[in-house]
Order: C-alpha cells, then structure tokens, then sequence
C-alpha cells in the first residue's frame, strides 16, 4: 500500500491473511511517513472547512479508530488527504487482544469482521507516539499551516478491568492523551471486549459522562485547553435506546438554555453483530464485529435519529460503510457533520478520501 497504487498493492496484500497485511501496510506507513516515498499514497487534501465542537475541520472526511491502534503511523495517514485521524483505542495497560485469527474478510460484501479485542501497546507508548509525530511536533513550531488536520484520541478499557470499574479506566486514559488531543473518543461501543456495551444504557452512561465531565473540566484548567469529548455508539440499538442516548447526551452537551456547549458530541456508529447482509458467505458466522458495505443502512438510520433527537446543531460524526463517495454523502444526508472511514480505505484504497471530500464539498454545502 505504501510503496504501489493501491490497485497493484492490493492483489498482493488481499493474498495475505488479513491481519498480516494490515500489520505490513502500518509497518510500511510507518518507515515511509517521513520520507519522499510517502508520495506514493498522499494526496492534497480537499478544502472544505467546518466547525464542529468548537473546532475548525480542513474538511468532513476522517479516519475512523482502529487502524492505527498505537499511534504509530499518525504523518503517513494524514498525507492521504484526511481532515481529521482518529487513533486507539488505547487501554491504560498493554493488552494483546483475542486469540488469532481474529480479522477476516467478506469480499463479495465488502465488508470485514474483526475480534481484535482492543490489541494495544498501552497508554504509556501511546502517548509516546503520538509526541513524536510531526502533526504534534509542528504545532508548536507553527509550521502546520491555516489549517492543519485534527487528531482524535480514542480510548476504552482494560479486558481485564471489572465493568464496574469501567470508568476508572477511561478516566486514566483521559489523564494520559488529553494534553495532546484535539478530541477525544470514549469508545464503548466495540462488541469485542465483553460487557463493554452495558455502558450505553441509561443509569451507566449517565455515571461515565458524569464522572468524564467533571475530570475533563479539571483538565481544562490544568492545561488551559477544553477539548471536546466524542461517545462513540454501536449501531445495534433500537429508538428508544438511540433517544436515551440522545437525552444522556443532552444533559451533558447543552447548556440551561438548551444550546450546544462544544463539550459533546457523538460517533455513529461502531460494527455490528448482526449477520442478515452476509448470511451464507465465508466466515459470516465468525464471532466479532461486522464493518464495511452491509453496516451502512444501519450507521445512517441511527445517524438520523439521531439527528432527530439532539437537533441540528449538536456535534454528530457520521462512521459505518462508506466504501465509496456517494456513501459519504448519504451519511451527510442524513444528518452527520462529518465522516469516518475505516472498511471503506481497506478495500478502495487512499483514493477513496479525497473521493469522498470532493463529492461532499459539492453536494453538501453548509
């Protein structure tokens, strides 16, 4: 990926078991994010900008969490025209994840699934990569330019962490990334690591967006900054636990008047369980996550209720099968500021995100 066009690299990289692949295309990110061979992959990003949580997006076009687990190849990622790089999820302590295999592909639905169980390398070398980008570097030297792509920083929680005591744990990764973050993602909504999806329910997430407010305002004065912080949902929810969700998020990201405050704002949606698009194909019946083209119908219509519920101006990122341009643009239509692609890269390649930035810029106008 990082030394072809995508359309030579990914016969050789699809001949390869999943992971190995995903494993060499980071590895290749990484040597070559500092060199001229980054050529290879970048791309001039599209002009689009937004405000969104009180932040100034280059453009609606980002990459969803997942990829990047350790932050490693944070330069060579924003080289493909991105305007926004999330990262993670990081856990406070290194964790290997499930047993292999645990990535697998559905090429006839262009679509994965993926049991990777949050494999990470721990805040401490997290935090550690992400210093030494040239993205956090050249902020302080003022090298960035007008507008420089934004960082997100998705954290979630130890496998080996009680629920219970869930928000320990995201309470110390909020600690560790918050200074080197342009937001943050509390993601608890992977279907990987077990119970993590109890914390969407009313009185649990009422508790953790409780306790993440008010360590986040801490934080605000302690390094004069006031990130916006991101709940990232599954897509396997109903409309009554979609406006519960809504309602929780209210509370948190409005003021008394009912306005948006910027310190909130929402990602929809994480992978599915549900199998109903893939019945009958290879490795359908694998246990995981289902992301790419079958999630996008389900992504889109919790994005609308979404939309529906916390109005028009409240932070919405739209993730979740855009495995081409016109995809992006649905999410748009239906209610999302912003996008997040992950599947979608995998199986179009880097093409695909200044693709989707331009048709966007087009079609949906602010």
């Amino acid at each position: 990926m990082a030394l072809l066009p995508y359309a030579l690299a990914r016969p050789f990289l699809f001949g390869m078991d999943p992971e190995a692949a995903h494993e060499l295309t980071i590895a290749s990110l990484t040597r070559t994010q500092g060199s001229a061979l980054r050529w290879a992959y970048a791309s001039r990003p599209v002009s689009d900008p937004i405000t969104l949580a009180g932040l100034r997006f280059p453009n609606r076009v980002g990459l969803a969490a997942g990829l990047d687990k350790n932050a490693r190849c944070i330069d060579g990622l924003g080289a493909m025209g991105f305007g926004f790089v999330e990262v993670g999820t990081v856990t406070p302590l290194a964790q290997p994840g499930n047993p292999k295999p645990r990535l697998f592909r559905l090429p006839e639905a262009k679509a994965l699934i993926n049991r990777l169980g949050f494999n990470n390398e721990g805040l401490q070398s997290f935090i550690t990569n992400v210093k030494q980008s040239a993205l956090y570097q050249g902020r302080g030297t003022g090298c960035c330019g007008p507008n420089p792509m934004l960082l997100g920083l998705n954290i979630g929680k130890n496998a080996v962490t009680p629920i219970e005591r869930a928000t320990d744990d995201y309470l110390t990764c909020l600690d560790g990334v918050y200074p080197y973050a342009d937001y943050v993602t509390v993601n608890i909504s992977s279907p990987n690591t077990k119970n993590l999806r109890s914390l969407q329910s009313d009185e649990a997430l009422d508790a953790l967006l409780g306790a993440i407010s008010e360590r986040r305002e801490q934080l605000a004065q302690q390094h004069g900054k006031h990130i916006p912080i991101f709940l990232k949902i599954a897509p396997d929810l109903d409309a009554d636990q979609v406006s519960v969700i809504a309602q929780t998020l209210k509370r948190y990201g409005t003021n008394s008047t009912g306005q948006v405050n910027n310190a909130w704002g929402v990602i929809a949606t994480n992978t599915t369980l549900s199998r109903d698009a893939v019945k009958g194909l290879a490795h359908a019946e694998e246990t995981g996550g289902l992301s790419g083209a079958p999630v996008l119908a389900k992504s889109n219509q919790v994005v609308s209720q979404l939309r529906a519920a916390l109005g028009k101006s409240f932070p919405i990122i739209g993730a979740g099968g855009i495995m081409s341009a016109e995809d992006a643009v649905s999410k748009i239509k239906a209610g999302a500021d912003a996008v997040q692609i992950y599947t979608g890269l995998i199986y179009r390649g880097p093409g695909l995100v200044k693709e989707a930035a331009a048709l966007i810029k087009t079609r949906c106008a602010s």
